[in-house]
C-alpha cells in the first residue's frame, strides 16, 4: 500500500503524518504538493494538520480549490481510503466530502493537550484494530474544532453510525462531542485529534497507530491474493 502526504502551503504536520507512516507503520509513503493535479498509483490519501493558506478567510476554505484536490475528490469517490486530520478535516468538510463545518472553540482558546477518545464505531476501514467502546488517548492541537451541523445532518450520522470517534470529555463545544466522523461510503475519515502524534511509545501514547494499521490490513484483505 503506498500512501500520499497531501502538503499545503502552510501545513505543520505533514512530517509527522509521514513518520508515523514510514517508520510507525513500515509502509510506503510520498509527500504531494498541492499543486499536482494526479494522485494515481497512491493507495491512501493523508490530509495532515496545519494552517493551509494561514486559515485565511476561514480553515480551510482555501486549500479547498488546491489543484490536488480535485484528484482527493476523485480518489474518494473511487472508494480509495482518505484521512483528514485536524486542518484535513477542516479541508474535507470545505469540499464537501464530509458534512458539516468547523467554528471557534467555545471560550475561544487554541486547545493543545492529550485528550481521551471513545471508539464509536470499530466497524470501518480505518477503526477495526479497535473494539467499540475502546478509550484512547491521542493529543488535539487547534483553534477552529467546534464541530457543528444542522440538526438533520446530526440525525444521519448517529443514525449511520458515522460518528467514529467521539470525546470522552467534552472539550471544545462540538455536537454531541463528535471527534470524528466517515461519509456515508465508509471511505472518508476526518477528525480533530492527531493520531500521527501517538504512534509509539515515547511521544506518550500508540494508540494512534491502530488506525494506520487498520487502513493497511483493510488494504491487504482488499487488494492483496494469495495463490
Amino acid at each position: 500500500m503506498k500512501f500520499a502526504v497531501i502538503v499545503f502551503p502552510g501545513s505543520n504536520c505533514d512530517s509527522d503524518m509521514y513518520h508515523a507512516i514510514k517508520d510507525g507503520l513500515g509502509a510506503e509513503v510520498e509527500y504531494v504538493w498541492h499543486d499536482e493535479a494526479s494522485l494515481e498509483g497512491f493507495d491512501g490519501i493523508l490530509l495532515p494538520g496545519g494552517f493551509s493558506y494561514g486559515d485565511y478567510l476561514r480553515s480551510g476554505a482555501i486549500a479547498r480549490f488546491s489543484k490536488v484536490m480535485n484528484a482527493v475528490i476523485e480518489a474518494a469517490n473511487a472508494g480509495k481510503p482518505v484521512l483528514g486530520v485536524c486542518n484535513g478535516f477542516q479541508i474535507l468538510l470545505e469540499a464537501g466530502l464530509l458534512p458539516g463545518a468547523m467554528k471557534r472553540n467555545e471560550g475561544l482558546k487554541f486547545i493543545c493537550r492529550p485528550v481521551q477518545l471513545q471508539v464509536e464505531n470499530a466497524n470501518t476501514m480505518f477503526t477495526a484494530g479497535y473494539t467499540k467502546g475502546d478509550v484512547i488517548n491521542v493529543p488535539v492541537a487547534h483553534g477552529e474544532g467546534n464541530y457543528e451541523c444542522d440538526e438533520e445532518t446530526l440525525s444521519r450520522l448517529e443514525e449511520n453510525n458515522q460518528v467514529v470517534f467521539r470525546y470522552v470529555n467534552a472539550i471544545n463545544g462540538s455536537r454531541n462531542q463528535i471527534a470524528g466522523i466517515t461519509n456515508e461510503q465508509g471511505n472518508v475519515l476526518g477528525m480533530m485529534p492527531h493520531p500521527e502524534r501517538a504512534v509509539e511509545e515515547i511521544l506518550g501514547s500508540a494508540d494512534g497507530l491502530k488506525l494506520f494499521q487498520s487502513m493497511l490490513r483493510n488494504w491487504r484483505e482488499t487488494h492483496v491474493t494469495t495463490a
